[in-house]
Order: C-alpha cells, then structure tokens, then sequence
C-alpha cells in the first residue's frame, strides 16, 4: 500500500488523562499492519515489526491491535489511547486531523460495520450512496421512507433511515437520522449533523476535537 494510500486514510486519536508516562495511539489498522502514533511520533508497523521506542505489533483485528512492551502484550483499541505504564484511561473526546487533501476523515461504524466518515458539518444528517448501504445490510428501499435531497450534483432521490448506532472512536449514538442516495455518491459516507449537532466541535484549523453533549 503507498504512503498517500495510507496518509488518505483517518488520522483519529481521543484525548484522555492518565498519568502515565509514554502515550500510544492506534491511528489506522491495515492486513498486517497498524499505524501507531508513540510519543507523538507517527509509525507503521508489520507483523513483529519493533519500533525504535521498542513497540512491537503483535496481531490486528478489525478494531484493535496488540502491541508488545517491555515483554507485556495489551490491546488497544483503534483510536484509543493508553499510558505504557496503566490501563486504558477513560475517554473524554475525540480529535480528528485533516488528511493531506484538506479533509476530516475519521474510522468508525454504523450499526456495528467498519466505515470511513468524511466529518461534513454542511450536511444536516448521515448520508450514504446505496452501495455502502446494502454492504451494512440496510434496507433502505423496504423500511426508508422516498425523500428528494440538494447535493452539489443538484436534487437526487434518496430514503430516509434511521441508523440503529453511529459510532466514532468510543462516541457511540443511537437512532441516528440518515439518507440513503440512489447510485455511487457520496463516495465517502458524510457524518453530518444529526451526528454531530450533539457534539460540541472546536476546530482549530488543522485538528477538529468533538466532545459528547448529551
């Protein structure tokens, strides 16, 4: 996979405390390969594979990956953040980076499966194309409700859903409003305010934090 290929991928980590000394973060999972930020420095790991600060990737899955520390293996979870010395610290808020093409792209799920959110604040709710949609086992043609929406393409038919759980680093909300467009766009599944109208967002330019209101 190339480095662009990979850096278009999310950058996701979650601010935490702890009191803990040496700070690992999973950015991005991969076949056999993990992006670990340590310290503030951003690896990619294979298999077996030990970083300079002496962190191994053990395994991955499809949320998680297993990293060896000082002969001690642990867990951590895409997106969450843990202090080498102490277990995992209660998660408070999740910060996104922009990808090099300028754009919020976050991991995350809906309805237990692994997507790649585009975070769009001009969008008034979740939005899918209907390949993405039936990948997830939506049925947006029996159970949505026929709706038209505005896109820059200009008006398109789509079906209203509601997503059962919409999850984002150790966010997770329920009963999430959502559109479902007929044919191959959006490219990217759109996380829009029905999402994140219950976060409180700061954006400093290059990082956007979301933090849970209610």
């Amino acid at each position: 996979m190339s480095y662009q290929k990979i850096a278009g991928l999310l950058l996701l980590s979650v601010c935490l405390t702890a009191t803990a000394a040496g700070r690992i973060s999973v950015l991005g999972l991969f076949n056999n390969k993990a992006m670990v930020l340590i310290d503030g420095k951003q690896r990619i790991l294979a298999l077996n594979q030990t970083s300079p600060e002496g962190v191994t990737l053990i395994s991955t899955n499809g949320d998680s990956a297993t990293l060896e520390i000082a002969g001690r293996r642990n867990a951590y979870p895409l997106g969450g953040q843990m202090g080498t010395g102490s277990g995992a610290a209660k998660q408070t808020s999740v910060q996104i980076y922009r990808n090099p093409q300028g754009m919020y792209m976050s991991a995350g799920s809906i309805n237990g499966y692994p997507v790649n959110f585009l975070v769009d604040t001009g969008a008034t709710t979740v939005a899918m194309n209907s390949i993405q949609a039936k990948r997830m086992g939506i049925e947006f043609r029996m159970n949505g409700e026929p709706v038209t929406v505005n896109t820059a393409s200009g008006v398109e038919q789509a079906y209203q859903v509601k997503l059962a759980r919409v999850k984002l680093g150790d966010i997770e909300l329920q009963n999430i409003d959502a559109v479902v467009l007929d044919g191959p766009s959006p490219s990217e599944v759109l996380l829009g305010m029905s999402f994140l109208g219950r976060m409180e967002i700061q954006n400093s330019g290059q990082m956007m934090q979301l933090r849970r209101k209610y």
